[in-house]
């Protein structure tokens, strides 16, 4: 008598799902971080304004520094070999900047209420953008 012990696959999901949920998730991500990069160095005068003064050297400079580092990092996370270091980069990169929206949300401390909403709404959001770099990383292949 021969005896059946194969898992049962209906249980979870394959892994093709998964690696193509994976993928999904990577792609949406790359493409946030290429439009945010774009936008750093099409149009970088109101990132210039939100740079923390204690940083050494010009607004500007961090402004196209960040920009660049946001389409590196795209582009890392839309190619497989390099995603999961690419996203656990993003993760850090997303930390890192979390002090410019401190310091927006400062500065428009005395703006009208929806501006101060979109301000002070950008600060709980960058957990969410860490903890998705992070899950795109650990679902990558290795």
């Amino acid at each position: 008598m021969s005896s059946n012990h194969s898992p049962d696959r209906s249980a979870r999901p394959d892994r093709r799902v998964r690696s193509e949920r994976s993928d999904k998730s990577a792609r949406i991500l790359a493409k946030v971080l290429a439009g945010s990069g774009a936008a750093h160095l099409v149009v970088p005068k109101p990132f210039d304004k939100i740079v923390p003064s204690w940083l050494p050297g010009r607004a500007r400079t961090w402004t196209e520094v960040s920009g660049a580092v946001e389409l590196l990092l795209a582009a890392g996370l839309a190619a497989p070999r390099t995603r999961r270091a690419s996203a656990y980069a993003a993760a850090g990169f997303f930390a890192a900047v979390f002090p410019a929206n401190v310091k927006m949300a400062y500065d428009w401390r005395h703006r009208s209420t929806p501006l101060k909403a979109v301000a002070y709404g950008r600060l709980p959001l960058q957990v969410p953008l860490v903890l998705w770099a992070r899950q795109v990383a650990r679902r990558a292949e290795r």
